[in-house]
């Protein structure tokens, strides 16, 4: 798995290479990032939000980790991140809930690498909640807690909520960022995971110069 990960590592930057040499003076609109048509409210009003949309099961979403956890530490106090996982049906919707459960008890960043672990490097497919609560449980959280939460009514109104914001920012792969609900984009159209931060921290400036 390891060696899948690498590969797939420079299969990205072979593909998106020369379009990762732009710097912040060549980002536009129409070219590394889509501009919505209709923009999405943001959960925290005041601050510039920034949401990575992503999927356990996503290659891409796991080698892109080590880039933005770093990103994410840096953050100023007026950016707002947020994680949403893509919903797109099947496992999808399996996993989206994993995570929206380990987010609503408040263990999502202590589980969240070991999930992404887990099915990367012991290929592990976490398929049903039964299966999710035993490993979880191995990381300190409670099982029968988790089985709770993960099939609570409200939990299922979460995922109904995130569903409908990633069709709203007309999403349809991952990983994808949005910035305070306006911009879109993803790997390809920023040029690879460095670049792809690069132009969010363009757009979060934009939107920081825009509000004074």
């Amino acid at each position: 798995m390891r060696n899948l990960i690498v590969s797939a590592a420079l299969a990205l930057v072979s593909l998106f290479g020369l379009a990762g040499m732009a710097n912040a003076a060549d980002i536009e609109a129409g070219k590394q990032y889509t501009v919505l048509e209709s923009p999405v409210p943001v959960s925290q009003p005041g601050k510039i939000e920034v949401v990575e949309l992503f999927w356990y099961g996503c290659p891409h979403c796991y080698a892109f980790e080590p880039y933005i956890n770093p990103w994410i530490e840096k953050l100023p106090a007026d950016v707002n991140f947020h994680r949403i996982p893509a919903m797109f049906g099947g496992i999808w919707d399996v996993h989206g809930q994993m995570f929206l459960t380990l987010e609503t008890m408040g263990v999502e960043h202590s589980v969240h690498t070991a999930v992404f672990d887990a099915i990367h490097k012991e290929h592990k497919m976490f398929k049903t909640p039964e299966e999710m609560a035993d490993f979880v449980a191995t990381k300190g959280v409670d099982k029968n807690k988790f089985l709770e939460t993960y099939n609570s009514f409200a939990l299922k109104g979460i995922v109904a909520k995130y569903k409908q914001l990633a069709v709203a920012y007309g999403v349809t792969g991952v990983p994808t960022m949005i910035v305070n609900g306006k911009y879109r984009f993803d790997l390809g159209s920023a040029g690879g995971p460095e670049e792809i931060l690069k132009v969010a921290d363009t757009l979060i400036e934009k939107e920081r110069q825009a509000s004074k």
